[in-house]
């Protein structure tokens, strides 16, 4: 039995278990075991055990139905984990679908043919980018990757509005690696901690890739980006993609095996170093009105919060965590033992965000937005079978190819 020993102000001790029944010392005593050391166990103050989140027995509800709504409300680390584990889902299935497609391509038709999923187009942020940028300057959503832009313009708006919650509810690198970290921690008892004096270096290439990318497309003009998207390169992009990790080389397999290594014993290795995503959503969250807010009138100090943090940030020091390495996956949240002590709210004074009301709205920005672009045409693009038939053989041709986002000159059969 899992036990915390809390400490009131007599120094009389007292053992609680994760489930609220309160056991007597002697009986604590007799039972031995980790909770019965005060000197590593963290310490509750006994003033505040009126406000101790309560703790619902969910198993003593006969109805299945009544169980998982109780789950589902009273913890959100089960919803987050169960959106992750949807979406991963969403996502396989599309991965399948794609190479039903791209088999049907390059046998020129032998095999039967399978539509191309437009949800593809999630995994071309740089084309999306620049179909951003093409809007903005023209008004015009283009018909090559519409499906992308509404995708980024989703994952924008959940950075803006929920903070970095794209990258620890949606984002299947995100599960991932999330799930790599905590087979570390199993497999080894810990992740290890980077030094602050390495860790903010490296924190800072994910924000040098970044610049990389947007300065370069910032830096072209209306005529450079419509080149761009209406290129055969980028008709086929997605294609491209495929066929590098299917014929992926013996470097980049290995950089993908050291990545996933150091994701092993490092926590969010890729995310928290390399990730040029998750360096803008960082930048957005800045704007968001949502932040964990810590009430200090009614914190004991017990460093849960900060031990829970994938992030490594100082929660329990905060009023109100600004970081933007916060991915609002609630974990803080849901180890803080005072009701009402740690919250997702607007301000530090506002009335708090339910978790599950926040999943709703993380799910709820995504579907809505890409949904308003199939509503509205822009979900399919415009290119055709008997069009993508011709590409496939042309594959290896050099109009395929790019240099540091040049693509060779095309004509307009091309």
């Amino acid at each position: 039995m899992d036990l915390d020993v809390l400490r009131n102000r007599n120094g009389w001790r007292e053992a609680v278990s994760t489930e609220g029944r309160h056991i007597p010392s002697s009986t604590r005593d007799s039972l031995g075991g980790p909770g019965t050391r005060t000197s590593t166990s963290p310490r509750v103050d006994t003033r505040m055990r009126a406000l101790r989140r309560r703790r619902v027995d969910v198993q003593s509800m006969l109805s299945p139905y009544r169980r998982l709504v109780s789950r589902i409300e009273n913890d959100p680390q089960f919803l987050r984990s169960t959106v992750q584990a949807g979406f991963a889902l969403l996502c396989v299935w599309i991965g399948v679908e794609f190479h039903l497609f791209v088999k049907w391509g390059m046998s020129h038709g032998v095999e039967p043919f399978f539509s191309r999923p437009p949800g593809v187009e999630g995994f071309l942020p740089i084309s999306a980018l620049m179909s951003l940028t093409y809007w903005f300057q023209t008004g015009v959503i283009n018909e090559i990757h519409p499906s992308g832009l509404f995708i980024f313009v989703a994952i924008l708006a959940i950075g803006i509005l929920l903070k970095k919650a794209f990258c620890s509810w949606l984002c299947p690198v995100g599960t991932l690696s999330e799930a790599l970290w905590m087979f570390g921690q199993k497999l080894f008892g810990r992740n290890i901690n980077v030094p602050r004096w390495l860790d903010y270096p490296l924190r800072s290439l994910k924000y040098l890739l970044l610049l990389f990318f947007v300065s370069s497309i910032i830096m072209m003009d209306v005529s450079a980006l419509r080149e761009f998207i209406y290129s055969p390169y980028n008709k086929m992009a997605d294609v491209k993609m495929y066929l590098f990790f299917a014929n992926i080389s013996s470097v980049a397999l290995w950089i993908i095996l050291i990545l996933a290594a150091l994701s092993v014993v490092i926590k969010n290795f890729w995310c928290r170093y390399l990730c040029p995503y998750g360096a803008l959503l960082g930048s957005l969250s800045w704007l968001s009105p949502l932040k964990i807010t810590r009430q200090q009138s009614t914190c004991t100090k017990c460093e849960l919060c900060t031990k829970a943090c994938p992030s490594a940030i100082k929660v329990h020091r905060a009023k109100r965590v600004w970081s933007d390495e916060c991915v609002s996956c609630l974990r803080c949240v849901a180890a803080c033992p005072v009701d009402k002590t740690l919250e997702m709210s607007t301000r530090s004074s506002g009335k708090p965000v339910p978790g599950w009301v926040f999943g709703g709205l993380v799910v709820g920005v995504f579907v809505g937005l890409t949904g308003l672009a199939m509503l509205t045409g822009h979900w399919r693009n415009s290119i055709s079978r008997e069009e993508y038939a011709r590409r496939f053989k042309q594959i290896d041709s050099p109009l395929y190819h790019h240099a540091r986002g040049q693509t060779p000159p095309y004509g307009p059969d091309d």
